[in-house]
């Protein structure tokens, strides 16, 4: 009997686990897979989904519901993180990561169900999305926290490590799997979250339990409410950004777009200065009078920035002109855009684990910068390469990238982590997380708007000298190379033939030779097109993250040696060994 008591303590779903701090690893870490998984995975997706409920994205009316398919989701998550992550202090951060994945699940089976086409699909789709963005943001805000309880200070880098990775890596295997599901049926896309979402479930309910200190505190409702409407309105307003408006490729001077911007900058702005006043603020301001809070967050941020700008990027460069230009289809360009990035995700896995128990030992700094150093260094390899490159150079470049964002990310965190009390680990944790996702929003608006603005200088003399060499009419084509770039872009992002999208509607096809018609609609047509303009974007995409890599990098050494919250009474300890510590002043925190 007492031997059967031993086994049902010693299996995974025990709460009394003698292995505690592995189980919490692998749940938390299969927690952030399927958040960020189902982050990215209608990015690749998107032609299958609006295919499934009769839309077509590429419609102005239709604009709309293709931003908020693809920013809904990462914006929602942006502005509830950091609350969740205070939640969590105040109510156990296990019970708010364990209602995370309720609340996933929930939305995951909605999003299967969708009983509606056309505009009141796209609108139910968008709606539980934002559902299971509230329960991904609890799972994303307390899985870190949770690690840094569970493990002591000399382990965490390891375990805060392959978590981290593993959050980073959905992003990317988000777009392989999507592609997959997406050849097979657009519901699939969602189904495949439903059985990790419940088995995750009854797994977190059944073995997970509170180790680190909580408080009782009250929610700071003013801060909520401000940090939400400001957050909102500011990446609303550049996702906005990169519509056209009037005469003009971009949406920048756009008043409705320049009123969100600068009212959400104000808004924010008012917000840091109520935290200053508030006792139990929902974004503690005065974590950033630590060095390595400070500096780790301006570098995630940063690296946050240009680590989604690649993504995009990338995948233009990929389904847009490369895979075209190489024989495959553009409705099959999605899947393979992501098998052929999968170097980029190895990299990731492969140099997070390493670096994250090396700082264990040698502390963040080396590691962070030197792989920021790397990721800028890749960035500039990138713009060598011609655009119909050899995709050996290309799968060692960005397998390179990967491996130095791997060995930023793990570090990173691990050291901002280390470096504040126990107490505050949840907040913590929300407020990185809101940095990295803000980064991922930011990023869609100020890459795409980089690009745009490099296309715009050459695209339209191009597109019209192209069409004109097939019979298109002068009128025609100078109507359709006035056609802002973000038009191409978004075609060729998701899927859609470009030429074949801006033609189709004039009607111009129909009276063509077939052969100038079946010219225009080829595969080779627009990449050959596009190139020289898009590399003209590129130089100034790519340049700009290698700037933001290298102040990133350059804020990473400002962040410190090994840095580890100490208790109050204890003195500093030689080595990272210590354990978690009990909350202290900021200001009784030391470099070790």
């Amino acid at each position: 009997m007492a031997e059967k008591v031993v086994r049902a303590r010693n299996g995974m779903f025990s709460k009394e686990h003698p292995h505690y701090k592995w189980v919490a690893l692998s749940n938390t870490t299969l927690g952030m897979l399927m958040a960020t998984i189902n982050g990215s995975i209608v990015l690749i997706s998107l032609p299958a989904i609006f295919t499934g409920i009769k839309l077509n994205p590429l419609e102005p009316s239709n604009v709309s519901y293709l931003l908020w398919m693809l920013m809904g989701y990462i914006l929602v998550t942006a502005v509830l993180v950091m609350t969740f992550g205070r939640m969590g202090d105040m109510y156990g951060r296990v019970r708010i990561y364990n209602l995370g994945f309720v609340i996933f699940a929930v939305a995951a089976i909605a999003l299967v169900v969708d009983p509606f086409l056309s505009g009141p699909g796209a609108l139910w789709l968008i709606g539980w999305r934002v559902v299971q963005a509230v329960g991904g943001s609890m799972i994303f805000a307390n899985s870190t926290a949770i690690l840094t309880d569970a493990f002591p200070a000399n382990k965490r880098g390891m375990a805060i490590g392959i978590n981290q990775i593993a959050a980073i890596a959905g992003t990317f295997l988000g777009l392989i799997i999507g592609g997959m599901l997406a050849a097979l049926d657009w519901r699939a896309i969602f189904l495949v979250s439903v059985p990790f979402a419940i088995i995750g479930t009854i797994w977190s309910y059944l073995s997970l339990h509170e180790v680190g200190a909580t408080g009782h505190g009250k929610i700071d409702w003013p801060g909520n409410i401000l940090f939400a409407v400001g957050l909102i309105a500011l990446l609303t307003g550049i996702t906005y950004g990169i519509q056209p408006y009037g005469d003009s490729s971009t949406g920048w001077l756009n008043p409705w777009v320049l009123s969100a911007i600068v009212g959400g900058v104000v808004v924010l702005v008012a917000f840091v200065f109520l935290e200053l006043r508030v006792k139990e603020p929902l974004f503690n301001v005065r974590l950033f009078a630590i060095k390595a809070f400070a500096w780790g967050n301006l570098a995630g941020l940063l690296a946050s920035i240009g680590r989604g700008g690649l993504q995009f990027m990338l995948i233009i460069w990929l389904q847009g002109i490369w895979l075209p230009l190489h024989g495959y289809s553009y409705e099959s360009t999605p899947f393979w855009a992501g098998i052929y990035l999968l170097p980029l995700t190895v990299g990731f896995l492969v140099s997070g684990p390493i670096s994250g128990t090396l700082s264990d030992r040698f502390g963040a700094r080396t590691f962070a910068s030197a792989g920021l150093l790397l990721v800028a260094v890749t960035f500039v390899a990138l713009l060598l390469i011609p655009v119909n490159f050899a995709y050996g150079i290309f799968a060692v470049l960005t397998f390179l990238n990967g491996v130095g964002s791997g060995m930023f990310a793990a570090p990173n965190r691990t050291a901002i982590m280390n470096s504040v009390p126990a107490s505050q680990r949840g907040a913590a944790s929300g407020m990185t997380g809101t940095f990295q996702n803000a980064g991922n929003s930011l990023s869609i608006g100020i890459f795409f708007s980089l690009m745009i603005a490099g296309l715009a200088t050459t695209l339209p003399q191009t597109m019209y000298a192209g069409l004109t060499a097939h019979n298109v009419p002068s009128h025609v084509a100078s109507q359709v190379a006035a056609t802002p770039p973000v038009g191409s872009l978004f075609a060729a992002f998701l899927g859609y033939n470009p030429i074949a999208s801006i033609l189709e509607p004039t009607g111009i096809l129909k009276t063509l030779p077939a052969a100038d018609s079946a010219a225009l609609t080829g595969p080779s047509f627009f990449p050959q097109l596009i190139s020289e303009p898009f590399h003209d974007g590129l130089v100034i995409v790519f340049i700009a993250a290698a700037v933001m890599s290298l102040i990133g990098a350059g804020a990473s050494l400002l962040m410190g040696g090994k840095y580890v919250h100490v208790e109050k009474d204890a003195a500093p300890r030689a080595t990272d060994a210590a354990p978690a510590p009990a909350a202290v002043p900021a200001s009784e925190l030391s470099d070790v």
